[in-house]
């Protein structure tokens, strides 16, 4: 069967009722997408927990080397790697018990999806999250209750 996005209000309620995202691959280098995309969902109001094993802090938070090294809750785990890497990336997902793997804009990985869709995650493919947001919740990010 074909992997289906979920549809843009399921997106929307994904999005309202997350809080920490944590970001595979969110380099230092305020020139990369992962750095600018992360900033911008982080002003939004999301907290942001940078996955990058070479890196101390990116944005003002403690990154950490893996998904599975984060102390606390994780809603989203929005991945900035190849489509190859997601795999794995998703198994950690399922592991640490998020809610959701969003694989970024241009990448996409059928046994990612598999994986994290098994495990009970919702699953963006292809998405960027800044755009979705921004379309999605203009106004800013709704405080759950």
């Amino acid at each position: 069967m074909a992997f289906e996005n979920p549809s843009r209000e399921q997106i929307k309620e994904l999005l309202e009722r997350s809080n920490t995202i944590a970001v595979v691959g969110l380099s230092e280098d305020p020139s990369k997408t992962s750095h600018m995309v992360s900033e911008a969902m982080q002003r939004k109001g999301y907290r942001i927990i940078p996955v990058n094993p070479n890196a101390r802090t990116v944005l003002g938070e403690k990154s950490y080397p893996s998904l599975r090294d984060i102390p606390e809750p994780v809603d989203i785990v929005n991945v900035f790697r190849r489509p190859e890497h997601t795999p794995p990336i998703a198994e950690e997902a399922v592991a640490i018990g998020a809610k959701a793997l969003w694989l970024q804009l241009g990448i996409a990985n059928d046994d990612a999806a598999r994986i994290a869709q098994e495990g009970g995650l919702t699953v963006v493919m292809d998405r960027c999250i800044k755009v979705e947001d921004s379309i999605l919740l203009p106004e800013g990010k709704r405080k759950p209750s």
